[in-house]
């Protein structure tokens, strides 16, 4: 009688490495999709927050804050940056009042479907002109 021997044969193995390797393969990608549309969050979370602290200070003072020097004046959370330091906020004037841009920044900026986000004084929602993506698909 001889022992039956313990373990794995290399073709058992190979065919468990293969496997592991095309679930990563997909899960991957999803992955890191994920995690940007996170991060698109934190911009959209920005801009409504320092829409919410404009219009309080436009009724405290009767004006808008309109220049980045003046934005401490909101009294954001973070500055004028989103938590995870994804994105940075920029205020400019425009005929409504003002121009808010969520710009990424660190490792939000190799987003390839979505750029920097903006908010007008009417509410408009848009993506700043020269970078990528859409209302639609990035303003969900």
């Amino acid at each position: 009688m001889r022992n039956a021997e313990k373990g794995f044969t290399l073709i058992e193995l190979m065919i468990t490495v293969a496997i592991v390797a095309i679930l990563a393969a997909i899960a991957y990608p999803s992955y890191t999709e994920y995690v940007r549309r996170s991060r698109r969050v934190e911009a959209q979370n920005l801009l409504n927050d320092a829409a919410a602290r404009q219009e309080r200070y436009r009724a405290q003072n009767g004006s808008y804050v309109t220049n980045a020097d003046d934005l401490g004046k909101l009294k954001l959370p973070n500055g004028t940056t989103s938590p995870g330091g994804y994105y940075t906020l920029t205020v400019a004037t425009d005929d409504s009042g003002y121009l808010m841009t969520a710009t990424r920044a660190g490792a939000q900026t190799s987003d390839p479907k979505c750029g920097n986000f903006t908010l007008t004084a009417t509410g408009v929602r848009d993506m700043a002109a020269g970078t990528p993506g859409t209302t639609a698909l990035c303003w969900r």
